[in-house]
């Protein structure tokens, strides 16, 4: 189907649950109906809400079955709207926001919405990054005053996060962010090998903890950062692109959602990344979006809740 061109156009292609439904299935069965339990690729559209009965084994099915609309009681127009503000406006979109948009009863629904959306974005077959990749850490949630570098992790008021970006000329390519627990020097080689091809260049500052990456099949290109204070009076970063990431980040968190708890952070960076990655193809990604919540199992609710579904860093 082509991409609406706007939101009028999206309105009125997806209008109704039937409309969105029939969508789904060319999702999940792009060459036509295939039975889950037999195989079979004939079936018969049956009762309201739409079942596919299969015609060998009759089996009845639903295009939401075993996804993340599992079983939903919101409208499939509401999940739809959602999914087409999440991918089409950089800023993201808000529980509050979503809940006044569609008027849904209430915050918690929307919540839960936007929060099963982003366990859906990440494809856990991905490619990792090549070629040139700038590797950096921030601090998520500030600094904490009288103390630097490692000692803040005592207390833990803020999370710690690296970033890596594709070099592509002056541009960025692709992205990739995690939440990490320390500096040492085993978690930012493990980060690397996660996301990141053997063989590539790899920029990062000056940071002792990077020292081993020629080692693990990088080649590594390490250079001294300038202060804060210097950058802030325009002195060049040695990983700028990596930079200009964090600070879109940063003012994303803060002007979208103002803060973030940091049970939840990682699926935040996750949200990011799938924006950025997706930035210039919006179809690609409401497809995408819609396409992986198709295959994903439904996360349920305490485990979102509380975060527990997360991985502790």
């Amino acid at each position: 189907m082509p991409f609406p061109r706007s939101l009028r156009e999206f309105q009125t292609q997806f209008a109704t649950d039937d409309a969105c439904r029939n969508y789904l299935a060319r999702c999940r069965w792009p060459d036509g109906f295939i039975c889950p339990r037999c195989g079979h690729r004939k079936a018969y559209v049956i009762g309201s809400p739409q079942l596919w009965q299969c015609a060998g084994c009759r089996h009845q099915t639903s295009v939401t079955a075993g996804t993340i609309l599992h079983r939903t009681k919101t409208a499939l127009t509401v999940w739809f709207w959602a999914a087409y503000l999440m991918t089409t406006d950089k800023r993201g979109l808000s529980a509050l926001l979503l809940q006044r948009q569609p008027g849904l009863g209430n915050y918690e629904t929307a919540w839960m919405m936007l929060h099963k959306f982003r366990r859906a974005m990440v494809n856990v077959s991905r490619e990792p990054l090549r070629g040139q990749v700038e590797v950096d850490d921030t601090w998520i949630g500030g600094t904490q005053a009288g103390l630097r570098g490692s000692r803040q992790l005592k207390g833990r008021k803020a999370a710690l996060a690296l970033t890596a970006v594709e070099k592509r000329g002056k541009a960025s390519g692709r992205v990739r962010m995690e939440v990490i627990p320390d500096f040492k020097a085993v978690t930012l080689l493990a980060f690397l090998k996660k996301h990141v091809a053997p063989g590539a260049t790899v920029y990062t500052d000056g940071l002792k903890s990077f020292s081993g990456l020629e080692a693990a099949g990088y080649r590594h290109i390490a250079r001294i950062q300038p202060s804060p204070g210097d950058l802030r009076k325009g002195a060049k970063s040695v990983v700028p692109l990596a930079d200009r990431a964090i600070g879109n980040l940063q003012q994303w968190l803060i002007g979208t959602y103002h803060g973030v708890s940091k049970d939840q952070l990682q699926v935040y960076l996750d949200e990011f990344v799938f924006r950025h990655n997706r930035r210039k193809q919006p179809m690609a990604a409401f497809q995408t979006l819609l396409g992986l919540g198709t295959a994903k199992a439904p996360t349920p609710y305490l485990q979102i809740r509380g975060g527990a579904d997360i991985p502790t860093p």
